[in-house]
């Protein structure tokens, strides 16, 4: 069984991944709906300005956390190799660090920082807007799946 601070370290990793599972499906329901429903220039102006307050204290804390949280779970797991949960808690892990911090390092992120460089104003930014309302939700969506899975399966760990 899992226990001490080694259980208080797989709980958190769960309701931080619980947490960004959260805020990743408001952005893949209907954030991204409302802003590609404006005309370009809104929504590229708007997606800016969310980009710049996303990467706050606030979440970051959040985000990041989960993945530092991830990574240590790892370790220890490696460490301890408890009796129960291994798998549960490995997986977990690798949701999280793949699924959801690598999926946002390796594609969010740099549709991110190209869409920062558009003028919304400019007549090419909409054909531009366009592909990146669709692609970076794509990748949201599997950034939602991975947080959500990393969170259910070290909750199952811990059962």
């Amino acid at each position: 069984m899992i226990e001490g601070p080694y259980f208080v370290l797989v709980l958190l990793g769960a309701l931080a991944g619980g947490l960004v599972a959260g805020a990743f499906i408001a952005f893949s329901t209907f954030v991204m709906k409302g802003l590609a429903a404006l005309p370009p220039a809104q929504g590229i102006a708007a997606m800016q300005s969310i980009n710049v307050t996303a990467v706050g204290p606030a979440f970051m804390a959040v985000f990041m956390g989960a993945a530092g949280l991830s990574a240590v779970v790892a370790v220890v797991t490696f460490v301890l190799w408890p009796d129960e949960g291994t798998v549960e808690i490995l997986l977990g892990s690798a949701l999280y660090l793949f699924g959801s911090f690598g999926v946002t390092v390796a594609a969010n992120v740099p549709r991110n920082d190209a869409l920062a460089k558009l003028d919304p104003q400019s007549p090419q930014s909409a054909e531009q807007w366009h592909t990146y309302v669709s692609e970076w939700t794509r990748w949201n969506h599997i950034r939602v799946g991975a947080s959500l899975a990393s969170a259910a399966s070290f909750t199952l760990a811990l059962t």
